[in-house]
Order: structure tokens, then sequence, then C-alpha cells
């Protein structure tokens, strides 16, 4: 063996141990003196020559707040099930005192940085998933289906659009009655995932609570009957008795049938392509 490949077999797996437990932050924007990361996670086992599905998580809080961290066990566990996963950050009234409007502009320029920079994060631009709990849902589902609010900086040569949502109770009915409409006003319209859902939607899956506070199962499944028209799928998964938020970590076994529910969601679809074998802790 020879020093040249010796020394290559180090770095080699030196990488693999890298790639396997960092966690990475990357800068997507900056505007208005404010800078948004994404937190990555890479599979355990990284092949040089391969590339990976992604998956981009936004969290919750009505556009107001929340946290970057909300998915970490998500992105953990899909990460060991070999898909690059993202925490995304992005600007709420809390933290840029802005609007739901800002919000989604970042969304949009999240998923179209993923894109632009698949080679660099080892993914397969064909198949991004995006996924989102409460507004962090709306915004996931309004990254697909709503054409407006655009930041002037992205590049829109690259598509926002995702190739599958994982939604959990999101805030899809932004029209009157609807939540968050005394902030969106008439622009509902053009803001609402419901009243956006065209042909071509991406395959879709939603899970919500039979007691959700802030989103009626008559939404989702008003949601569902309009994306089977289109011919487009969603898969809608009740759970009986729970509230708004109940597919929290800290909610465990809610959390666990959720993420195997998912997992074979996506291995449908073709992103995964065996049973699960990861330990979900």
């Amino acid at each position: 063996m020879t020093l040249k490949y010796l020394l290559f077999i180090i770095v080699t797996i030196l990488v693999s141990i890298t790639m396997s437990s960092a966690q990475e932050k990357s800068l997507y924007k900056e505007i208005d003196k404010t800078k948004l990361f994404l937190e990555v996670y890479y599979p355990q086992q990284i092949e040089g020559n391969k590339t990976y599905p992604a998956m981009v998580f936004f969290f919750g809080g009505g556009w107001n707040g929340g946290r970057i961290t909300q998915f970490k066990k998500y992105g953990e566990y899909f990460s060991k099930r070999g898909i690059v996963c993202f925490l995304a950050d992005y600007r709420t009234k809390k933290s840029s005192k802005t609007t739901p409007f800002e919000s989604l502009k970042d969304a949009k320029s999240a998923i179209r940085f993923i894109r632009k920079n698949a080679s660099n994060f080892l993914i397969d631009s064909t198949k991004i998933i995006a996924a989102g709990g409460s507004a962090g849902g709306h915004l996931a589902a309004a990254t697909a289906l709503i054409q407006d609010y655009n930041e002037d900086t992205d590049d829109m040569n690259v598509s926002c659009i995702p190739d599958a949502l994982v939604l959990f109770n999101p805030v899809i009915d932004n029209g009157p009655g609807g939540y968050g409409y005394e902030r969106i006003g008439a622009d509902y319209k053009e803001f609402s995932p419901l009243h956006n859902i065209k042909e071509g939607a991406p395959p879709t899956i939603i899970f919500l609570g039979s007691k959700d506070q802030l989103v009626p199962v008559t939404t989702a499944e008003y949601y569902k009957l309009v994306m089977d028209k289109v011919n487009s799928r969603c898969d809608l998964k009740i759970y009986e008795g729970a509230k708004h938020g109940f597919f929290n970590y800290k909610h465990f076994k809610n959390y666990k049938k959720i993420v195997i529910e998912t997992d074979n969601f996506l291995t449908s679809l073709g992103y995964l392509n065996y049973e699960p074998v990861v330990q979900i802790e």
C-alpha cells in the first residue's frame, strides 16, 4: 500500500466521520442586515458519487415567532434514513418585525438556494421535500402553490416548487374564517394554499388532530377533495383527540407514529427504498 493511497483512505474516513456527525450551518440569504441560515443534517454514510433526497423543515409560530430547532428530531431521523435534511430559519414578526408575506419570500428563497446548490449538498434537485408545522406548514405548501411573493434578489430561473410536501397541522386556509385572515386580508386569494391548488400540485401528506383548535378537520378534508379533483395525491392522517401541535417531539407517541407514516409516504414515492431500520428516539 503506497503512502499516497493510505493518505487517501485516511482522508476518506475523516470526511465520512465528519459528514455523519456534523451539523452544518449554511447562510442562504442576507436581507435588511438579517442573516438567515439553514442547519444541515447529512446521512450517516455518504457516498461521493451518489445524490440524496432533500427535506427542508419550516418551524411554526403563526409567522410571529418560533424556533428553528422545532424539527431537529425529525431532521436527525430522516438524515439517518438517507435524506439530507435542512432546518430553515426565516423572518418573523418577533425577529424582524415582518409580515407573513416576508416569511413566505424567505421560504421560497431557501428552496431556491438548496436547489441551486444541489451539488454542494450532494442532493438530487428533483427530490426536494418541503415540510412544516402550523404556519411553517403553510410556508411549505405555499412554496408549491403560490406564484407571488418572491424576493427581488432571488434567481427566478431556479424553481422554488418542492417535489413533495409533508404538512403538520398546516394553516392552509387563510381566507375569511380561516387562520390569519385578519393579517392577510384580501390578499388571501394569492396567499392561501387552499385557494390556489392547481394541476401538478406535489404529492402531499397532511397530519391533523381531530381536536385542533386552529385547523378544522373539514378544512383538511376539503383540501384533499380539491387535490383529488386535480389528480394530485393527498394523504390525510387524522389523529383522534389530538390538538394543535400534537406532532412535536414532546408528544413522543404521536411523534413516533408520524415518523413511521412519513417514512412510508416517502418510501411510496421512491425517495426511500427499504423498510425503516433506524431506531426512533
